[in-house]
């Protein structure tokens, strides 16, 4: 079985750190095997936390995607619960005034636009500014740390979903992330990273021998996690994705879709790993709330074949032609895909496969770039 940065950190406490007051920076998902959550876990051992720290979706992982989190009080320990995901995204100086050390522990899903690891960059940023110790207790990337996907930001895109310069699907860790972030962007903090035991690049979330715990109320299964790198770019569009659905992610349609017309021109494009299904859905949030919408379901076959930012572009492409003028783009597009030029090239008729082409250099520089800050094989 991995073992966590929290589950080590257990194991073995810093007698040093015994008498600080921590800020733990976290959510729902940041369990141990046992599925005890990172408060109980870090009092447990004697640590003494002082505040709480809450991204996107809150300490609680209970809020909807893009809505401001306000600041709280935890009801179980009485502590204060300070919002990244409020007006302000970086600590402010009243939320660190009693804490000595940031502790930073959240499951990502190894995604540019996911938005924690924003977070932690701005956990980075303030603490360098304020003098704090920052530890990040390091978690797997569930879709492995080996495939990369997709372009780079384009000057002037930069945005909370996309605060770094680097794939869409980047294939590290957050503690690597972290160490990256540190030096590249020269945030400044005093960094340690708690590493994991036993994992492996290669690995899927499902091979860690660890339980998944939704990350956010629209990732609920590992499968998700798995096409949302691609899937995700779909919210710049006027298509539905099963907000609110058993399948957020997993589906996409729109009423005016044919479902069984769009499965039979997707699967005719054999792309990898992967076939489409018709269904129908009806959403319960977002595009088309409450309206029935015919499209296809997202079948995986092979995981390690499949490339989901190649495909949605494909599947993007085949809606397109085949629903003309009620086909709509929104300006969300270029915020996740770090520009304009996604856009420009689909609507020239640019194939998917030549898009993806071009992404090659700029991935390459990148796996260059972080070498240096891997701490796994």
């Amino acid at each position: 079985m991995v073992r966590t940065g929290l589950d080590l950190w257990m194991s073995e406490p810093d007698p040093e750190l015994r008498t600080a007051r921590l800020g733990l920076v976290s959510h729902s998902a940041a369990v141990l095997a046992d599925l005890t959550g990172a408060v109980n876990a870090l009092q447990r051992v004697g640590y003494t936390l002082t505040a709480l720290f809450g991204p996107e979706h809150g300490f609680d992982g209970s809020a909807r995607e893009g809505f401001n989190v306000d600041d709280a009080t935890d009801p179980r320990t009485s502590l204060p619960v300070y919002s990244l995901y409020g007006p302000g995204k970086e600590p402010s100086e009243l939320s660190l005034a009693g804490v000595d050390v940031l502790v930073f522990d959240m499951q990502d899903v190894g995604v540019r636009f996911y938005t924690y690891l924003s977070t932690l960059y701005y956990v980075l940023l303030g603490a360098g500014k304020a003098g704090k110790s920052v530890f990040v207790l390091d978690r797997p990337n569930p879709i492995t740390g080996t495939i990369l996907e997709g372009g780079a930001i384009e000057p002037g895109f930069e945005s909370f979903v996309g605060v770094v310069n680097i794939p869409i699907r980047h294939g590290l860790t957050l503690g690597e992330l972290a160490r990256f972030m540190n030096i590249e962007y020269a945030l400044g903090a005093d960094l340690r990273v708690v590493t994991m035991q036993n994992w492996q690049r290669k690995m899927w979330f499902d091979e860690t021998g660890l339980p998944w715990v939704p990350t956010s109320p629209a990732m609920p299964h590992l499968s998700t996690a798995v096409l949302y790198p691609g899937m995700c770019l779909l919210e710049g569009t006027n298509l539905s994705l099963g907000r609110g659905t058993s399948l957020p992610f997993e589906v996409c349609g729109a009423p005016w879709l044919d479902g069984y017309a769009l499965a039979e021109e997707m699967n005719a494009l054999n792309l990898a790993g992967v076939r489409f299904r018709q269904t129908w859905f009806t959403p319960s949030a977002s595009n088309h709330t409450g309206i029935e919408c015919q499209g296809v379901q997202v079948h995986v076959i092979d995981r390690n074949a499949l490339r989901p930012v190649e495909m949605a572009l494909n599947l993007i492409g085949v809606v397109r032609q085949m629903s003309g003028s009620a086909f709509g783009w929104n300006s969300h597009l270029e915020r996740l895909a770090g520009g304009g030029a996604l856009r420009s090239r689909m609507e020239a008729g640019i194939a998917a496969s030549e898009i993806v082409g071009s992404w090659a250099e700029s991935i390459s520089g990148f796996v260059h770039q972080r070498e240096k800050y891997l701490l796994y094989v």
